[in-house]
């Protein structure tokens, strides 16, 4: 049996594998898919030893691998996965004149998936190179689904967090794009398969053929969204296709590859995540990455940065 942590998240190809049966029809595995409202939760699942697999954004994998979680990143999934929005009185980057400070100072209250998510760590490094660390509030939720109440309550003015979240705000109150994903920290790793080091070591066969099905998924998700959103809606079953489609075009940057602007990106959270007191002693990318795993699945050129069909 394969044990694997996953999250809401609509644009994560494990709606695609649950949706087509790939993991049974295909490797002959039988899959136990686990639901969390956040990364740290699954790193602290994989702790245990209750998990062989996660969908898990880098941060809180490299806050569990400092703190000696015996789990490594074996590809890549998507980059650029943090929306900024907020309200539709909030004015936007553009319209600040592309001044990120101006554009934070309108806020008093921001929401962010659980402490110690990327989405988490993304928001509250931007505030602090804007120097308003201090001055605006960060409300995080365990569970990223109570967001849009929370906007709708006025318990926040705006959030950062997941596409499809940012589609459940648009709905909620009419919220708009503040900051494109690109400019709030350009080709961040909003998530990538995260493996037990005794799974790679073990049984990397398994692994391997894990990663061709998640690559072919992210390929089905850019070339064919329409018919990966109809999977994904069966799947996921409170969404319909068209908020699928709206969520997966957001920002469409899907591949299991691991290439050289994605670890650079990850690596950039190290000094970051020391300062904030996410880890105590730098982490190299050998301790983070194992990219001999999707070498041999992954041989073209990485597909995160092409046009969607």
């Amino acid at each position: 049996m394969l044990r694997i942590g996953q999250l809401t998240t609509a644009y994560h190809t494990s709606f695609v594998l649950r949706g087509l049966g790939w993991i049974e029809n295909r490797m002959g595995e039988e899959a136990e898919w686990r639901l969390f409202g956040g990364g740290p939760p699954i790193v602290n699942s994989m702790e245990k030893g209750e998990l062989d697999l996660g969908y898990i954004g880098l941060p809180p994998t490299m806050i569990g691998i400092e703190r000696g979680v015996g789990i490594v990143c074996v590809a890549g999934g998507h980059v650029e996965g943090t929306t900024f929005m907020a309200k539709p009185k909030f004015k936007t980057l553009e319209e600040m004149g592309g001044n990120v400070r101006d554009t934070l100072k309108q806020f008093s209250s921001i929401g962010s998936p659980p402490k110690g998510s990327i989405h988490d760590v993304i928001l509250r490094n931007l505030l602090k190179e804007a120097g308003l660390e201090d001055r605006l509030t960060v409300v995080n939720f365990d569970w990223a689904d109570f967001i849009p109440e929370a906007m709708m309550s006025g318990e926040i003015d705006a959030t950062v967090g997941t596409p499809p979240l940012a589609v459940l705000c648009e709905r909620a109150v009419k919220a708009r794009q503040v900051m494109p994903p690109g400019k709030i920290w350009p080709s961040n790793p909003s998530y990538g398969i995260i493996a037990q080091m005794s799974m790679v070591e073990k049984h990397r066969e398994t692994v391997l053929e894990f990663i061709r099905l998640h690559e072919e998924a992210t390929n089905l998700m850019r070339k064919e969204m329409a018919h990966a959103a109809s999977i994904i809606a069966g799947v996921m079953e409170i969404v319909d296709k068209e908020f699928i489609i709206k969520a997966l075009k957001i920002s469409p940057r899907y591949c299991a590859s691991l290439p050289s602007y994605y670890i650079d990106s990850t690596m950039r959270f190290v000094p970051v995540l020391q300062r904030m007191g996410y880890i105590k002693k730098p982490l190299s990318r050998e301790e983070i990455f194992d990219t001999s795993v999707v070498e041999e699945v992954h041989t073209e050129p990485p597909h995160y940065m092409e046009a969607i069909k």
